[in-house]
């Protein structure tokens, strides 16, 4: 696990391109504490920081191929290397170390940017050509792991994380108005916009070419959309499941470091572990996190799973006090990320770090196998004529904001899309609720428009698997697994996701609804494959997400930070109405309403926009002595239990 960065064009060519490399390089250190390695040409600097796990000796980067005319930059991992190495070999390559970086350079010359369809993993990876003096940069296709590019007038500069671009010189350090837009309105900035103008994310799926003549091209390399498999029969979809999961989890265990996985004693997470458990040979290390507001809390039930399976476990229980780690956080952000379970994916993640230095989890079976309650609600639901859904608009937007039912005749005026997407973003226009100032609300497209574009991929099929691909192509990327990266690379951790192997996709994307569905509860398949795997108790209780209680915190412990969104110069009015944000300060600190999220939201863009202005988001992110802190004082309370 690496951060890479890199530029071509005229800035390669400067006396100062290799200082300029380090610095970026530098700003993501805490991606790859282990090494750094740089190769500066004519035309191209590309450099990165390693994070080592396998060929822990002979992998350093950057890699070229035998006559030093290729070179790789490379972040993640590729779990069939061995294989591809082999028949890399039996075509007459010679390979010098047991990396799986290596291969990627060998694979160019056999296939050009066509490698990328022979790879099983995660990654980001930049390729420089010298011959013909051309990049090939690509993202993993669900997009674990991050890739940011700034094209310029005459070539274009790329980072794992933003920080790394933001001391290059000339580039944009104002905010990009409809970025925060959408970010006020989803929590993440969707792809493939960044919070600053003219700089995008490479989006899932897609790979970046790069020559002088023809300058940035991207293009789309794979998608989640798979026709439907209407003939499978029920106990051949479990049994393939079954398969799939296990063959996945066991290429996610290749390590030359020590291996955990994190355990909330859902469904997901607890598959894998079971699955970890039955293919090592000594006990796996679990970690958890729990709270003491039992409405929140799921360590019970991780130890459950653990004593079940015989993990080795170590749980947290989080109190008000991490509100200390909120500017930590921020700070390890390269961009405004509001999904409040940041905060105890920050903590498992650090409580792993201290044992192991890879972590498996179980992120992406609600996406593949319909475990969001949202599935169950819009599965089945009628859409109501447009005449009807007016008049319940029309009705709702005439009431006032605290009236009850407001916004249910709201939503009942929307589409079945924007139905959907009232439950991943929130509105945006104060005249629905939200804080936007009106020039910037406008922006943002209405709730039954806001995600069309990405309906467009699962045309064809029922109403719910279209709802999953479009949580495939943006929720997924742009808010878990942003979440689980940075989070977990803040402490140079390695996460990986086995669920979101990309032949699970491809297998789980065939399935009919009705093998997800049934009964108003999701992942049935899932459920059965893992049956004989984990204790009853799991499928038992009801779903529950890795959240955290902010409403009882911003009306208790943590009320003082409501007095940040309500000083007269406070940044977010740029973008809010004050007159909103002091509404929904109101409106929850007198128990009306629950703001927690939004307020949150805004909490975080006014400390991130502080950390901007100051120049900190550029500086390479260290943990601070607050984490070790609040760890002790939860040992000292017997909050912290370890094997």
């Amino acid at each position: 696990m690496c951060g890479i960065a890199g530029f071509v064009g005229r800035l390669a060519n400067t006396e100062a391109a290799e200082a300029t490399l380090a610095r970026m390089c530098d700003a993501i250190r805490h991606r790859g504490p282990d090494d750094a390695g740089y190769h500066v040409a004519d035309g191209v600097a590309i450099g990165m920081r390693r994070l080592s796990i396998i060929d822990v000796a002979g992998g350093h980067q950057p890699i070229a191929n035998e006559d030093g005319t290729i070179h790789v930059v490379f972040n993640g991992e590729i779990y069939n290397y061995r294989s591809l190495q082999d028949r890399l070999r039996c075509n007459g390559h010679r390979l010098a170390t047991r990396s799986d970086t290596e291969a990627l350079v060998h694979l160019y010359e056999e296939d050009g940017p066509r490698l990328v369809d022979s790879l099983r993993g995660m990654f980001a990876f930049a390729i420089w050509d010298a011959r013909a003096q051309s990049l090939l940069v690509a993202r993993d296709r669900l997009g674990i792991k991050p890739l940011y590019y700034w094209p310029t007038d005459d070539g274009v500069a790329f980072a794992s994380e933003l920080r790394a671009l933001v001391s290059l010189p000339g580039f944009p350090r104002e905010l990009d108005p409809q970025a925060v837009g959408e970010y006020i309105a989803f929590g993440y900035v969707p792809d493939p916009r960044s919070i600053f103008p003219g700089v995008h994310k490479l989006p899932p799926g897609h790979r970046l070419l790069w020559d002088r003549e023809r300058g940035v091209r991207v293009e789309r390399y794979w998608t989640p959309a798979r026709a439907e498999n209407s003939t499978i029969e029920p106990q051949e979809a479990v049994a393939e499941t079954r398969r799939l999961l296990e063959e996945a989890v066991s290429m996610h265990l290749v390590s030359e470091v020590p291996l955990g996985a994190f355990l909330s004693g859902g469904i997901d997470s607890s598959g894998v572990v079971a699955t970890m458990a039955r293919l090592l040979d000594q006990p796996v290390q679990t970690f958890s996190i729990g709270f003491r507001e039992r409405e929140f809390d799921e360590s019970a039930h991780a130890a459950v799973v653990a004593n079940a399976i015989g993990t080795r476990h170590t749980e947290l229980i989080v109190r008000p006090d991490a509100d200390l780690l909120f500017e930590e956080i921020v700070r390890a952000l390269d961009e405004p990320f509001a999904d409040t379970s940041a905060l105890p994916t920050f903590l498992v993640s650090y409580l792993a770090r201290r044992d192991v230095t890879v972590s498996l989890s179980g992120d992406g079976g609600d996406e593949l196998f319909g475990g969001y309650t949202r599935y169950a609600e819009l599965h089945g639901a009628g859409e109501l004529s447009p005449v009807a859904r007016a008049m319940l608009s029309r009705v709702g937007l005439a009431l006032p904001h605290v009236a009850f039912g407001r916004n249910r005749l709201i939503d009942l005026g929307r589409s079945m899309r924007g139905r959907y997407a009232s439950t991943v973003a929130f509105p945006v226009r104060e005249s629905e609720g939200g804080v936007l100032r009106p020039e910037i609300a406008e922006r943002i497209a209405p709730h039954d428009r806001l995600l069309d574009a990405l309906f467009e991929h699962g045309a064809g099929r029922d109403f719910m698997t279209q709802v999953m691909i479009v949580d495939l192509l943006s929720y997924l990327p742009g808010d878990i697994l942003t979440k689980v990266d940075r989070m977990s690379m803040a402490v140079s951790l390695e996460a990986r996701v086995p669920i979101l192997d990309h032949h699970v996709v491809e297998f789980a994307m065939t399935l009919p609804a009705a093998l997800k569905l049934r009964n108003g509860v999701g992942k049935w398949v899932l459920r059965e494959a893992i049956a004989d795997r984990v204790p009853a108790e799991v499928f038992q209780r009801p779903k529950q997400g890795f959240d955290v209680p902010l409403r009882h915190w911003f009306r208790r412990e943590l009320a003082y930070r409501l007095e940040q969104l309500l000083e007269p110069g406070a940044s977010v009015y740029r973008y809010a109405s004050p007159e909103s944000v002091s509404r929904i300060v109101r409106e929850h600190r007198m128990g009306r309403r629950d703001h927690a999220r939004m307020i949150w939201r805004l909490l975080v863009l006014e400390q991130w926009m502080r950390f901007h202005a100051s120049g900190e988001l550029s500086q390479g992110f260290r943990v601070s002595r607050d984490v070790d802190l609040l760890v002790d004082r939860a040992a000292a309370d017997g909050a912290l239990v370890t094997p």
